[in-house]
Formats: C-alpha cells, sequence, structure tokens
C-alpha cells in the first residue's frame, strides 16, 4: 500500500484518504549560468547549486471519507517520507491548493509538494555520541553528496574543534556541562535559545560533511558530541 508521512503522521490514520500514487523518484536541476563572449569558442557555464523542484502525488477518496480532515492533513509544510523511500525524508512546502471540486466530484486529486533540492536520513538523522575518555568521534555520511551538519557540543571553558585534521572552530565561555550548537545550514550557533556566535571562532562555511567517514577531533575539555541533518542525498 502506498502512503506518506508528514510531519510524523501517517497517510493511513485519516480518514478515507488513499494515495493512488507516490511521486517518482528524481534528481533536483543543477541551476546554471551560461555566458557566451565574442572570439571564445563553446561558452562559460557557471554552477549555481541545486534548484528545489515540485513532486506530485495523487490522492483519492473511500468509504465514509471526511474532506474536511484531509484538506487539514495536507495544509501544512515541513517534512514528508514517502514510502517508496522510508529512509529518507524530504523539507517541503504545499503552495498549490487542492481541487476540492474535483475532489469532491471524482474522488480524487494530485498534491504537488514544493521540495527542498536534498533529502536526508529518517534513520540517522541525529547521532550522538560520547567525548569522554576519546580525542576523536566518526560520523558517516551514508548520502550521496556533502552535507552540512548541526553540531551540538556539551563540554567546559574553551577549547578547539577540528574536522578532518583542520581546525574548524575555537569555543570559549562555556560552563561546566553546558552544551553549544553551531549549525553548518543556517551558519550560526546558539547557546540556551539564544545566539551565541561571539563564544566561536571560524569559518562556518568549512562545516562541511563529505560522503563517507567524517573524523571530530578536539583539544580542552568535551563530554559529548552530537550531529544532525548529517546524511544528504541528492
Amino acid at each position: 500500500m502506498n502512503y506518506c508521512i508528514l510531519n510524523g503522521k501517517k497517510s493511513t490514520l485519516v480518514k478515507g484518504l488513499l494515495i493512488q500514487s507516490l511521486p517518482s523518484i528524481t534528481k533536483p536541476l543543477m541551476r546554471t549560468r551560461i555566458e557566451d563572449i565574442d572570439g571564445r569558442d563553446g561558452d562559460i557555464i557557471t554552477k549555481l547549486g541545486y534548484a528545489a523542484y515540485d513532486k506530485t502525488m495523487k490522492i483519492g477518496l473511500f468509504g465514509d471519507y471526511d474532506v474536511d480532515e484531509v484538506i487539514a492533513y495536507f495544509d501544512q509544510s515541513g517534512r514528508v517520507i514517502f514510502s517508496n523511500e522510508l529512509d529518507k525524508y524530504y523539507r517541503y512546502d504545499i503552495f498549490n491548493q487542492i481541487d476540492l471540486e474535483k475532489l469532491l466530484r471524482f474522488r480524487e486529486a494530485n498534491i504537488t509538494f514544493h521540495c527542498q533540492p536534498f533529502k536526508y536520513s529518517a534513520v540517522d538523522e541525529y547521532v550522538e555520541l560520547t567525548a569522554v575518555g576519546h580525542n576523536q568521534v566518526d560520523f558517516i555520511n551514508r548520502g550521496n553528496i556533502y552535507s552540512r551538519p548541526r553540531l551540538y557540543i556539551t563540554g567546559n571553558g574553551s577549547f578547539t574543534i577540528s574536522l578532518n585534521g583542520t581546525q574548524l572552530f575555537s569555543i570559549t565561555g562555556l560552563t561546566e556541562g553546558e552544551t553549544i550548537i553551531i549549525d553548518g545550514e543556517q551558519m550560526n550557533a546558539y547557546k540556551n535559545g539564544a545566539y551565541a556566535n561571539r563564544s566561536v571562532s571560524g569559518d562556518y562555511s568549512k562545516l562541511k560533511f563529505n560522503t563517507g567517514k567524517n573524523t571530530i577531533t578536539w583539544s580542552g575539555t568535551v563530554y559529548q558530541i552530537a550531529a544532525e541533518n548529517f546524511v544528504r542525498w541528492i
């Protein structure tokens, strides 16, 4: 049976909702800028990053359905898992309204998910490793493209953090057992729910997990390191 999971709720729990067909599994397009220069053979192609794209799913109604519950279910954004890719989730928005007339008359309609280009692991979305008694921890990016994870570092005082042999950050001012969060996508640091960029010295853009094993080392007192959204595919 086809189904989807929106923000943790399975579509089979919605009264009378049937997923008739799932979106096909495709890759996002690379955005490019192409320049022609007089006197030069060919052109210059500049890669601008992967584009967000749409994935369309066909739904139907059956039995003693509740159309209001169905519409409410799709009136949200966040994370979606499709049953043909249960180990991955997409970040999505739904901008197009459901054709209510078609849904009621023919008991079927299309749902268009506007998905961001990358998909993430629904299995090891968040992994926490103890640092006590060690001088390094390893995280495995099982995806097929680099990721920009969110790190949760619990420690004391001041210390440095390195990734794959290159120093990333110097972190200062942590009290005993305090956790600082460094977000590689947002390029910000947080502590106790507030911005903590003054506690971090380094280049956020270098927080990048390659595919395969990524080794984090440190100097100073670090008790625990966790990584979130560190497995990524296109």
